[in-house]
């Protein structure tokens, strides 16, 4: 399989939408977590906005589980909340890298 080929899909919105702006990438590669951030885009209110953005996120994971395995939204909901709490409080890998802007 090539590289293009793992690539996702852009959304339709995004594509159509001039001022849409991608804020972020994500790869499992090497045993861990690789990824590209769009950091500024919420100026005083950035984390605010990546609260939010992921929130969005485990929504559509949880809509995304219902849709194609049967799994009961809240349940997926109340599963990652606590898997995301209890990996924040004692993360089992550390965040690293280097912050490039371009």
């Amino acid at each position: 399989m090539s590289k293009r080929e793992k690539e996702l899909v852009v959304p339709p919105a995004a594509k159509s939408d001039a001022s849409s702006q991608e804020m972020l990438r994500a790869w499992i590669a090497d045993g861990g977590l690789h990824c590209t951030l769009s950091i500024g885009a919420w100026g005083d209110k950035e984390t605010i906005g990546w609260g939010i953005l992921l929130t969005d996120v485990v929504r559509h994971v949880a809509d995304a589980l219902h849709q194609q395995e049967g799994m009961d939204p809240d349940d997926t909901i109340k599963q990652i909340r606590a898997v995301f709490n209890k990996e924040l409080d004692a993360p089992t890998a550390d965040a690293k890298g280097n912050f490039i802007t371009h």
